[in-house]
């Protein structure tokens, strides 16, 4: 595999590897709460359809997008606390 980097011997740093997967994590939490919260909110309980209907999708929507206004707010507070 050496060919695609031009013959150049590439050296991974586990500091690196350990930032991604900590990321990664970050990503994968943040998903499933929206996933989670979202679902609880905007979903019935029984099922009437197999898609989701107008009203199910822009409930999603909206809420996702009030999470990440928070979760962004909440960033910027922290933020501001610590400086």
């Amino acid at each position: 595999m050496s060919y695609l980097y031009g013959g150049q011997q590439q050296t991974i740093n586990p500091q690196n590897v350990a930032m991604a997967e900590q990321e990664l994590e970050m990503v994968t939490d943040t998903f499933q709460r929206i996933v989670d919260s979202c679902y609880k909110k905007c979903i019935p309980t029984q099922y009437l359809d197999g898609e989701l209907n107008k009203g199910e999708s822009v409930c999603i929507d909206r809420c996702a997008a009030k999470f990440f206004k928070v979760n962004e707010k909440v960033g910027a507070a922290l933020a501001q606390k610590s400086q």
